[in-house]
Protein backbone atom coordinates (compact mmCIF):
# COMPACT_ATOMS: atom_id res chain seq x y z
CA UNK A 1 0.00 0.00 0.00
CA UNK A 2 1.46 3.59 -0.96
CA UNK A 3 1.72 6.57 1.30
CA UNK A 4 -1.48 7.51 2.68
CA UNK A 5 -1.30 11.50 3.09
CA UNK A 6 -0.66 13.60 -0.02
CA UNK A 7 0.40 17.48 0.50
CA UNK A 8 -3.50 17.92 1.70
CA UNK A 9 -3.86 14.90 4.42
CA UNK A 10 -6.17 11.72 3.24
CA UNK A 11 -8.36 11.75 0.13
CA UNK A 12 -10.09 9.45 -2.24
CA UNK A 13 -13.59 8.59 -3.39
CA UNK A 14 -15.99 8.46 0.10
CA UNK A 15 -16.87 4.63 1.11
CA UNK A 16 -15.15 3.40 -1.57
CA UNK A 17 -11.56 4.39 -1.23
CA UNK A 18 -12.18 7.04 2.37
CA UNK A 19 -14.40 4.35 4.50
CA UNK A 20 -15.65 4.86 7.67
CA UNK A 21 -12.58 2.25 8.48
CA UNK A 22 -9.92 4.24 7.59
CA UNK A 23 -11.56 7.96 9.22
CA UNK A 24 -11.51 5.37 12.35
CA UNK A 25 -7.99 4.03 12.16
CA UNK A 26 -7.10 8.18 11.31
CA UNK A 27 -8.63 9.46 14.51
CA UNK A 28 -7.16 6.65 16.43
CA UNK A 29 -4.00 6.76 15.30
CA UNK A 30 -3.81 10.78 16.08
CA UNK A 31 -5.01 10.45 18.69
CA UNK A 32 -1.90 8.20 19.77
CA UNK A 33 0.71 10.24 18.07
CA UNK A 34 -0.38 13.41 19.31
CA UNK A 35 -1.17 12.14 23.28
CA UNK A 36 2.02 10.72 23.26
CA UNK A 37 3.56 14.00 21.92
CA UNK A 38 1.88 16.30 24.86
CA UNK A 39 1.81 13.28 27.33
CA UNK A 40 -1.86 13.35 27.66
CA UNK A 41 -4.98 12.64 26.37
CA UNK A 42 -4.97 15.02 23.34
CA UNK A 43 -8.05 17.77 22.38
CA UNK A 44 -9.11 17.55 19.20
CA UNK A 45 -10.89 20.35 17.07
CA UNK A 46 -13.42 18.19 14.31
CA UNK A 47 -14.75 20.53 11.68
CA UNK A 48 -16.66 19.52 7.99
CA UNK A 49 -18.03 20.38 4.72
CA UNK A 50 -21.26 20.05 3.25
CA UNK A 51 -20.60 16.60 1.17
CA UNK A 52 -23.03 14.01 2.44
CA UNK A 53 -20.03 11.23 3.14
CA UNK A 54 -19.38 14.00 6.49
CA UNK A 55 -21.28 12.93 8.62
CA UNK A 56 -20.39 9.17 8.66
CA UNK A 57 -16.62 10.04 8.25
CA UNK A 58 -17.00 13.19 11.13
CA UNK A 59 -18.69 9.90 13.30
CA UNK A 60 -16.25 7.62 12.40
CA UNK A 61 -12.96 9.48 13.03
CA UNK A 62 -14.04 11.64 16.30
CA UNK A 63 -14.79 7.25 17.09
CA UNK A 64 -10.95 6.71 16.50
CA UNK A 65 -9.58 9.56 18.42
CA UNK A 66 -12.15 8.49 21.72
CA UNK A 67 -10.60 5.26 21.39
CA UNK A 68 -7.42 6.10 22.01
CA UNK A 69 -8.51 8.13 25.44
CA UNK A 70 -8.98 11.48 23.17
CA UNK A 71 -11.99 14.08 23.56
CA UNK A 72 -13.98 15.50 20.30
CA UNK A 73 -14.93 19.38 20.05
CA UNK A 74 -17.59 18.66 17.30
CA UNK A 75 -17.28 22.38 15.16
CA UNK A 76 -19.92 21.04 12.61
CA UNK A 77 -19.98 22.26 9.23
CA UNK A 78 -17.75 25.43 9.02
CA UNK A 79 -14.53 26.48 6.93
CA UNK A 80 -11.35 24.86 6.90
CA UNK A 81 -9.77 27.61 7.89
CA UNK A 82 -12.28 28.10 11.23
CA UNK A 83 -10.50 24.88 12.31
CA UNK A 84 -6.94 26.52 12.27
CA UNK A 85 -8.19 28.86 14.26
CA UNK A 86 -10.66 27.50 16.49
CA UNK A 87 -7.40 24.92 17.73
CA UNK A 88 -6.08 28.10 19.74
CA UNK A 89 -9.42 29.14 20.43
CA UNK A 90 -10.23 26.27 22.32
CA UNK A 91 -6.17 25.46 23.67
CA UNK A 92 -6.64 22.24 21.40
CA UNK A 93 -3.96 19.86 20.92
CA UNK A 94 -4.87 19.47 17.26
CA UNK A 95 -7.72 20.48 14.57
CA UNK A 96 -9.19 17.66 11.86
CA UNK A 97 -11.15 18.91 8.96
CA UNK A 98 -13.03 16.57 6.71
CA UNK A 99 -13.54 17.76 2.98
CA UNK A 100 -12.14 17.52 -0.50
CA UNK A 101 -11.97 20.86 -1.23
CA UNK A 102 -12.55 21.81 -4.49
CA UNK A 103 -13.11 18.41 -5.66
CA UNK A 104 -17.05 16.53 -6.73
CA UNK A 105 -19.45 15.95 -4.04
CA UNK A 106 -18.11 12.01 -3.81
CA UNK A 107 -14.56 12.46 -2.76
CA UNK A 108 -13.97 13.06 0.64
CA UNK A 109 -10.88 14.22 2.69
CA UNK A 110 -9.13 14.12 5.89
CA UNK A 111 -6.33 16.58 7.05
CA UNK A 112 -4.80 17.64 10.39
CA UNK A 113 -3.79 20.86 12.03
CA UNK A 114 -1.42 21.11 15.22
CA UNK A 115 -1.83 23.02 17.95
CA UNK A 116 -0.29 26.17 16.56
CA UNK A 117 -3.37 25.64 13.37
CA UNK A 118 -0.13 24.87 11.09
CA UNK A 119 -0.61 21.12 9.55
CA UNK A 120 1.15 18.61 10.61
CA UNK A 121 4.89 17.75 9.66
CA UNK A 122 5.92 15.04 7.33
CA UNK A 123 7.44 13.02 10.41
CA UNK A 124 4.28 13.19 12.18
CA UNK A 125 2.39 12.15 9.57
CA UNK A 126 5.07 9.68 8.92
CA UNK A 127 4.08 8.38 12.50
CA UNK A 128 0.38 8.68 12.32
CA UNK A 129 0.60 6.49 8.39
CA UNK A 130 3.18 3.72 10.14
CA UNK A 131 0.12 2.95 13.34
CA UNK A 132 -2.31 2.81 10.71
CA UNK A 133 -0.04 0.59 8.06
CA UNK A 134 0.91 -1.79 10.09
CA UNK A 135 -2.38 -2.14 11.33
CA UNK A 136 -1.15 -1.41 15.53
CA UNK A 137 -4.46 -2.14 17.50
CA UNK A 138 -2.70 -1.94 20.42
CA UNK A 139 -3.31 1.45 23.00
CA UNK A 140 -7.01 1.31 23.39
CA UNK A 141 -7.91 3.60 26.34
CA UNK A 142 -9.18 1.64 29.14
CA UNK A 143 -13.20 1.91 30.10
CA UNK A 144 -12.59 4.81 32.71
CA UNK A 145 -10.54 6.95 29.96
CA UNK A 146 -12.51 6.84 26.98
CA UNK A 147 -12.86 10.21 25.56
CA UNK A 148 -15.93 12.30 25.03
CA UNK A 149 -17.53 14.25 22.48
CA UNK A 150 -18.88 18.20 23.07
CA UNK A 151 -21.04 19.77 20.34
CA UNK A 152 -20.59 23.62 20.03
CA UNK A 153 -21.58 24.48 16.35
CA UNK A 154 -22.79 27.35 16.53
CA UNK A 155 -20.21 28.91 19.25
CA UNK A 156 -17.14 27.91 17.34
CA UNK A 157 -18.96 29.56 14.28
CA UNK A 158 -19.06 32.75 15.92
CA UNK A 159 -15.86 32.43 17.21
CA UNK A 160 -14.49 32.38 13.46
CA UNK A 161 -16.84 34.96 12.09
CA UNK A 162 -16.00 37.14 14.74
CA UNK A 163 -12.24 36.88 14.42
CA UNK A 164 -12.16 37.06 10.53
CA UNK A 165 -15.20 40.24 10.49
CA UNK A 166 -12.77 42.59 12.69
CA UNK A 167 -9.78 41.91 10.22
CA UNK A 168 -11.59 44.80 7.91
CA UNK A 169 -13.41 48.10 9.25
CA UNK A 170 -13.89 50.38 5.97
CA UNK A 171 -17.69 51.33 5.23
CA UNK A 172 -19.08 48.49 2.96
CA UNK A 173 -21.98 49.66 2.51
CA UNK A 174 -22.04 50.99 -1.22
CA UNK A 175 -20.03 48.04 -2.06
CA UNK A 176 -22.11 45.95 -4.47
CA UNK A 177 -20.89 42.70 -4.52
CA UNK A 178 -22.19 38.46 -4.99
CA UNK A 179 -20.36 36.09 -3.12
CA UNK A 180 -20.70 32.60 -4.23
CA UNK A 181 -20.27 29.84 -1.72
CA UNK A 182 -20.41 26.69 -3.77
CA UNK A 183 -22.56 24.98 -1.65
CA UNK A 184 -20.22 24.31 0.53
CA UNK A 185 -18.84 25.26 4.38
CA UNK A 186 -19.34 28.85 3.70
CA UNK A 187 -22.56 28.68 3.04
CA UNK A 188 -23.27 29.57 6.58
CA UNK A 189 -20.29 32.04 7.37
CA UNK A 190 -20.27 34.62 4.98
CA UNK A 191 -22.81 35.72 5.10
CA UNK A 192 -22.15 36.66 9.16
CA UNK A 193 -18.85 38.21 8.04
CA UNK A 194 -19.72 40.21 4.62
CA UNK A 195 -23.19 41.36 6.47
CA UNK A 196 -20.99 42.44 10.14
CA UNK A 197 -19.30 44.31 7.52
CA UNK A 198 -22.30 46.00 6.21
CA UNK A 199 -21.42 44.96 2.72
CA UNK A 200 -24.22 45.31 -0.40
CA UNK A 201 -23.90 41.73 -0.60
CA UNK A 202 -25.84 39.07 -2.36
CA UNK A 203 -25.19 35.38 -2.20
CA UNK A 204 -25.52 32.47 -4.41
CA UNK A 205 -25.20 29.04 -4.19
CA UNK A 206 -26.09 28.83 -0.72
CA UNK A 207 -28.17 25.72 -0.78
CA UNK A 208 -26.22 22.62 -0.12
CA UNK A 209 -27.89 18.84 -0.27
CA UNK A 210 -25.39 17.21 0.60
CA UNK A 211 -24.36 16.25 -3.25
CA UNK A 212 -23.70 20.30 -4.98
CA UNK A 213 -20.80 21.17 -3.45
CA UNK A 214 -18.59 22.87 -5.91
CA UNK A 215 -21.24 21.35 -8.96
CA UNK A 216 -20.89 24.28 -11.59
CA UNK A 217 -20.38 26.93 -9.03
CA UNK A 218 -17.66 28.17 -6.61
CA UNK A 219 -13.72 29.10 -7.64
CA UNK A 220 -13.92 26.13 -10.37
CA UNK A 221 -16.72 27.98 -11.70
CA UNK A 222 -16.26 31.72 -11.86
CA UNK A 223 -17.25 32.31 -15.75
CA UNK A 224 -21.21 31.81 -14.10
CA UNK A 225 -20.16 34.08 -11.75
CA UNK A 226 -19.01 36.66 -13.75
CA UNK A 227 -22.54 36.56 -15.99
CA UNK A 228 -23.85 37.11 -12.66
CA UNK A 229 -22.07 40.13 -12.08
CA UNK A 230 -22.38 41.96 -15.32
CA UNK A 231 -25.74 41.25 -15.84
CA UNK A 232 -26.51 42.33 -11.87
CA UNK A 233 -24.26 45.80 -12.38
CA UNK A 234 -22.35 44.47 -9.16
CA UNK A 235 -18.81 46.16 -8.40
CA UNK A 236 -17.35 42.79 -7.33
CA UNK A 237 -17.95 39.32 -7.57
CA UNK A 238 -16.07 36.35 -5.22
CA UNK A 239 -16.29 33.04 -5.29
CA UNK A 240 -14.90 30.50 -2.74
CA UNK A 241 -14.48 26.24 -3.38
CA UNK A 242 -16.36 23.95 -1.05
CA UNK A 243 -14.05 24.02 2.29
CA UNK A 244 -13.73 27.44 1.75
CA UNK A 245 -9.87 28.10 1.47
CA UNK A 246 -9.43 29.62 -1.52
CA UNK A 247 -11.04 32.64 -3.19
CA UNK A 248 -10.70 33.73 -6.65
CA UNK A 249 -12.86 36.91 -7.84
CA UNK A 250 -14.44 38.74 -10.81
CA UNK A 251 -14.78 42.33 -11.49
CA UNK A 252 -17.25 44.53 -12.73
CA UNK A 253 -16.62 43.30 -16.36
CA UNK A 254 -17.36 39.34 -15.22
CA UNK A 255 -13.59 39.16 -15.65
CA UNK A 256 -11.19 36.81 -13.71
CA UNK A 257 -9.22 37.78 -10.88
CA UNK A 258 -6.97 34.94 -10.21
CA UNK A 259 -4.89 34.64 -6.78
CA UNK A 260 -1.52 35.88 -8.39
CA UNK A 261 -3.24 39.06 -9.20
CA UNK A 262 -4.98 39.16 -5.66
CA UNK A 263 -1.45 38.54 -4.49
CA UNK A 264 -0.26 41.42 -6.23
CA UNK A 265 -2.82 43.74 -5.11
CA UNK A 266 -2.57 42.73 -1.11
CA UNK A 267 1.18 43.17 -1.76
CA UNK A 268 0.65 46.72 -3.02
CA UNK A 269 -1.63 47.61 -0.34
CA UNK A 270 0.17 46.18 2.66
CA UNK A 271 3.42 47.30 1.22
CA UNK A 272 1.85 51.12 1.06
CA UNK A 273 0.47 50.30 4.94
CA UNK A 274 3.59 49.28 6.07
CA UNK A 275 2.48 45.26 6.56
CA UNK A 276 4.81 43.72 4.48
CA UNK A 277 7.95 42.34 6.40
CA UNK A 278 11.03 42.96 4.38
CA UNK A 279 8.96 43.92 1.18
CA UNK A 280 8.00 40.32 0.18
CA UNK A 281 5.73 37.59 -0.48
CA UNK A 282 5.83 34.18 -1.85
CA UNK A 283 4.65 32.48 -4.97
CA UNK A 284 4.80 29.23 -6.37
CA UNK A 285 6.45 28.13 -9.43
CA UNK A 286 3.19 27.99 -11.27
CA UNK A 287 2.60 31.66 -10.72
CA UNK A 288 2.04 33.74 -13.96
CA UNK A 289 5.56 35.69 -14.99
CA UNK A 290 3.55 38.50 -14.99
CA UNK A 291 3.39 38.11 -11.23
CA UNK A 292 7.07 38.54 -11.05
CA UNK A 293 7.15 41.03 -13.02
CA UNK A 294 5.29 42.81 -11.17
CA UNK A 295 7.87 41.90 -8.15
CA UNK A 296 10.71 43.04 -10.05
CA UNK A 297 9.20 46.50 -11.61
CA UNK A 298 7.81 47.51 -7.55
CA UNK A 299 10.71 46.20 -5.33
CA UNK A 300 8.93 43.17 -4.50
CA UNK A 301 11.05 40.52 -2.91
CA UNK A 302 9.44 37.25 -3.89
CA UNK A 303 10.86 33.22 -3.29
CA UNK A 304 8.58 30.87 -5.18
CA UNK A 305 8.48 27.40 -4.37
CA UNK A 306 7.11 23.92 -4.53
CA UNK A 307 3.10 23.81 -5.40
CA UNK A 308 0.94 23.30 -2.49
CA UNK A 309 -0.29 25.58 0.09
CA UNK A 310 1.53 23.74 2.92
CA UNK A 311 4.89 24.50 1.00
CA UNK A 312 4.04 28.08 0.71
CA UNK A 313 3.39 28.05 4.40
CA UNK A 314 6.64 26.67 5.11
CA UNK A 315 8.35 29.69 2.98
CA UNK A 316 6.61 31.74 4.94
CA UNK A 317 8.01 30.69 8.20
CA UNK A 318 11.68 30.20 7.06
CA UNK A 319 11.67 33.94 6.07
CA UNK A 320 9.33 36.20 7.70
CA UNK A 321 7.41 36.85 4.84
CA UNK A 322 3.72 38.01 5.98
CA UNK A 323 1.83 37.07 2.72
CA UNK A 324 1.96 34.39 0.55
CA UNK A 325 -0.16 32.10 -1.70
CA UNK A 326 -0.64 30.21 -5.17
CA UNK A 327 -2.94 31.21 -8.48
CA UNK A 328 -5.40 29.11 -7.59
CA UNK A 329 -6.85 31.38 -4.80
CA UNK A 330 -4.95 29.60 -1.73
CA UNK A 331 -3.66 32.91 0.17
CA UNK A 332 -1.85 32.78 3.52
CA UNK A 333 -2.39 36.29 5.50
CA UNK A 334 -0.41 34.83 8.24
CA UNK A 335 -0.76 38.04 10.49
CA UNK A 336 -4.55 37.10 10.87
CA UNK A 337 -4.65 33.38 10.24
CA UNK A 338 -2.15 30.06 9.98
CA UNK A 339 -3.48 28.76 6.98
CA UNK A 340 -5.15 30.09 3.68
CA UNK A 341 -8.81 31.32 4.44
CA UNK A 342 -10.93 32.42 1.26
CA UNK A 343 -13.28 34.43 2.94
CA UNK A 344 -10.71 36.57 5.13
CA UNK A 345 -9.11 36.80 1.41
CA UNK A 346 -12.31 37.86 0.18
CA UNK A 347 -13.31 40.40 2.79
CA UNK A 348 -9.80 41.92 2.32
CA UNK A 349 -9.80 42.17 -1.48
CA UNK A 350 -13.05 43.80 -1.01
CA UNK A 351 -11.58 46.59 1.40
CA UNK A 352 -8.95 47.20 -1.12
CA UNK A 353 -11.06 47.60 -3.94
CA UNK A 354 -13.15 50.44 -1.64
CA UNK A 355 -9.66 52.17 -0.10
CA UNK A 356 -8.36 52.03 -3.71
CA UNK A 357 -11.55 54.36 -4.94
CA UNK A 358 -11.45 52.07 -8.65
CA UNK A 359 -13.15 49.78 -10.17
CA UNK A 360 -12.05 45.96 -9.87
CA UNK A 361 -10.79 45.75 -13.68
CA UNK A 362 -8.07 48.81 -12.79
CA UNK A 363 -7.26 47.31 -9.94
CA UNK A 364 -5.78 44.03 -11.30
CA UNK A 365 -4.53 46.34 -13.73
CA UNK A 366 -1.51 46.77 -11.52
CA UNK A 367 0.13 42.80 -12.75
CA UNK A 368 0.05 42.30 -16.60
CA UNK A 369 -1.05 38.48 -17.39
CA UNK A 370 1.67 37.03 -19.87
CA UNK A 371 0.46 34.16 -21.75
CA UNK A 372 0.86 30.58 -19.76
CA UNK A 373 0.10 26.72 -20.76
CA UNK A 374 0.15 24.00 -17.67
CA UNK A 375 0.42 20.53 -19.03
CA UNK A 376 -0.04 17.51 -16.97
CA UNK A 377 1.67 14.53 -17.26
CA UNK A 378 0.77 11.10 -15.50
CA UNK A 379 3.48 9.81 -13.09
CA UNK A 380 4.00 7.26 -10.59
CA UNK A 381 4.95 7.91 -6.49
CA UNK A 382 7.97 6.74 -7.72
CA UNK A 383 8.67 8.47 -10.70
CA UNK A 384 7.07 11.84 -8.82
CA UNK A 385 10.00 11.29 -5.82
CA UNK A 386 12.90 11.37 -8.32
CA UNK A 387 11.88 14.52 -9.84
CA UNK A 388 11.15 15.96 -6.64
CA UNK A 389 15.24 15.74 -6.19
Amino acid sequence: MGRLFGTDGVRGVANSQLTPQMAYKLGKAGAEVLGRQKHKSPIIVIGRDTRISGDMLENALAAGVMSAGGNVIKAGVIPTPAIAFLVGEYGADAGAVISASHNPFEYNGIKFFNGQGFKLSDAIEDEIENLILNDNEEAFAAAEQIGTVSCKEEQARELYVRHVAKTADGDFKDLKVVMDCANGASYRTAKKIFGAAGANATFINCEPDGTNVNKKCGSLFTQNLGEFVKKGGFDLGIAFDGDADRCLAVDENGELIDGDMIMAILAQRFAAEGKLRGNMFIPTIMSNMGLFKFAEKNGFNCYPTKVGDRYVLEAMLRTGARLGGEQSGHMILIDYMPTGDGELTGLLLAETLLLSGKKASELKGVMTVYPQVMINISATPEMKEHLSD
